[in-house]
């Protein structure tokens, strides 16, 4: 069992920055890869990006890329999302995912922690 806390949220102006950040419990981090997903009021969930177990691989949502990056600290069983020149569109709820497959799809998460306001002001 695997849980997620994320912390980070907040208020930004259009064209901000803040980093998010998510803890996770127990001592298989490292067999993991991580991901983030956003869900907007009204919208769908979808995708943004995700970190393969070492770090040494990443993919992003097309709409994130180039704005966002994510990593990881094994050693801290965290992984963050630094989000840069945010956008109204950005706002959401974001949400930390840890899975066993490294994908980009939803339905291949195994642990979902209960997410982040991010509200950005144009």
């Amino acid at each position: 069992q695997v849980q997620l806390v994320e912390s980070g949220g907040g208020l930004v102006q259009d064209g901000g920055s803040l980093r998010l950040s998510c803890a996770a419990s127990g001592r298989t981090f490292s067999r993991y890869a991580m991901g983030w997903f956003r869900q907007a009021p009204g919208k769908e969930r979808e995708f943004v990006a995700t970190i393969n177990w070492t770090g040494g691989s990443t993919s992003y949502a097309d709409s994130v890329k180039g704005r966002f990056t994510i990593s990881r600290d094994n050693a801290k069983n965290t992984v963050y999302l630094q989000m840069n020149s945010l956008k109204p569109e950005d706002a959401a709820v974001y949400l930390c995912t840890a899975g066993s497959s490294w994908s980009r799809r939803a339905s291949d998460v195994d642990y979902w922690g209960k997410g982040t306001l991010v509200t950005v002001s144009s």
